[in-house]
């Protein structure tokens, strides 16, 4: 087990740590969680558009993937 007095947290996991110092309801607990999950869905469907666009992928593209028996 870590020693937690050794480790090096992220400044993500440390203002996390900050924030859950303090009781919250169950259904706080909940919202925080989904609106972290929320964040990072977001982010990541920015940056596949912007990949998406650089590439200058298109439906074609896709299809050509979805339909390509070596995958």
């Amino acid at each position: 087990m870590v020693d937690i007095k050794k480790r090096q947290f992220s400044n993500l996991q440390l203002t996390l740590l900050e924030l859950y110092d303090k009781e919250v309801s169950e259904d706080d607990l909940r919202n925080i969680h989904d609106l972290i999950g929320k964040y990072f869905a977001e982010r990541l469907t920015e940056n596949a558009t912007r990949v998406w666009d650089e590439q200058k992928w298109s439906e074609e593209t896709m299809y050509n993937w979805l339909n390509d028996p070596n995958q």
